[in-house]
């Protein structure tokens, strides 16, 4: 009897030890749900991917990315509040949504801030940047993994010519939801509409909308030049998206899993932004083929100054000229 008992305590003592490295085993594997707007075929979704299997294959299987295109997990400003809450996901974002939360960090969707690529990927380290990302960390959940993904230049696509801010008087222009970006349209002389980027296409078959401000990618994936005859390259925001995650998600991680998630984030954004400058004048000649008539000779100085109106607006000036000074800008 005494033999059969220690033998059971035995046995119940590995199976406590099995159980507990299992366990152990389970936390160490961790899988992080990506989402973003934009379509299969969009540079950034292949971009993502590379990212994706090189965190896997950095970490041994340990920390895996799965990425859904097309906003599959739902709208963009829910998966924010949702990741907020300390849900494992991440979101593809841009400035004007993350200035909800810090609002100056909001400058850098503003027209005209960044105008190349180089002075795009210097915004990540700028001290100012840094104290907003830290303040997005500790106050509001949101750990931006990083910001070196430039999806290139917006411009506006319409049915008439545009040349100058007068222009645009009375188009009701589709935005996303965010202060920045619907006064930095407003400021350069059109009507802001918020809408979701699913609905564009049924909103200018229904005239809720007049037109867009989008990056060339964005009308060929689209099929956008079915309803739009004008790209009119004023080339006023060269969008920088930041890659945004959790911050109680993130600092649960190891710390070389943390490590490779943001080193291989800015190395897949970098090159990814590459791939996107290339991808915007393959796109202009696809669309210029498709019957679409490109506009260059736009007043690109007016636009400038009207765009000034906007940063005026929303009180960003000093923290524009800051960060502008910060990157050499």
């Amino acid at each position: 009897m005494i033999m059969h008992k220690r033998k059971a305590a035995i046995l119940a003592a590995l199976g406590t030890a099995v159980l507990a490295c299992g366990m152990a085993e389970a936390q160490d594997s961790y899988t992080l749900r990506f989402n973003h707007v934009l379509g299969p075929g969009e540079p950034f979704h292949q971009g993502f991917m590379n990212w994706a299997k090189r965190v896997e294959e950095r970490t041994n299987g340990g920390l895996k990315i799965e990425v859904f295109h097309s906003a599959q997990l739902g709208v963009e400003e829910d998966i924010i509040e949702q990741i907020r809450q300390g849900a494992n996901i991440g979101q593809n974002t841009d400035a004007a949504r993350l200035g909800n939360y810090v609002p100056g960090i909001a400058v850098v969707n503003g027209p005209y801030f960044v105008e190349s690529l180089q002075e795009a990927f210097a915004l990540g380290k700028a001290p100012t940047m840094v104290e907003w990302q830290n303040e997005l960390a500790g106050q509001h959940g949101l750990k931006v993994v990083c910001l070196d993904w430039v999806q290139g230049f917006r411009n506006f696509f319409t049915n008439k010519e545009i040349r100058k801010p007068e222009d645009l008087a009375g188009l009701r222009i589709r935005t996303p939801p965010a202060p920045i970006w619907q006064e930095s349209i407003r400021a350069l002389g059109a009507e802001p509409v918020a809408m979701n980027f699913g609905d564009i296409y049924p909103g200018l078959q229904q005239q809720a909308i007049d037109g867009v401000e989008l990056v060339y990618p964005n009308i060929t994936a689209a099929n956008l030049n079915e309803v739009l005859k004008f790209a009119n390259e004023t080339k006023h925001i060269l969008l920088v998206n930041f890659q945004v995650v959790s911050s109680q998600w993130f600092n649960g991680l190891p710390g070389e899993y943390q490590t490779a998630l943001v080193e291989e984030c800015s190395n897949a954004g970098q090159e990814t932004s590459k791939v996107v400058e290339a991808a915007e004048a393959k796109a202009k000649a696809t669309l210029q083929e498709r019957g679409m008539t490109v506009v260059g000779d736009v007043d690109l100085q007016a636009f400038r100054q009207a765009g000034e109106k906007a940063y005026e607006t929303l009180g960003l000036i000093e923290a524009r000229n800051k960060v502008q000074k910060e990157i050499g800008k």
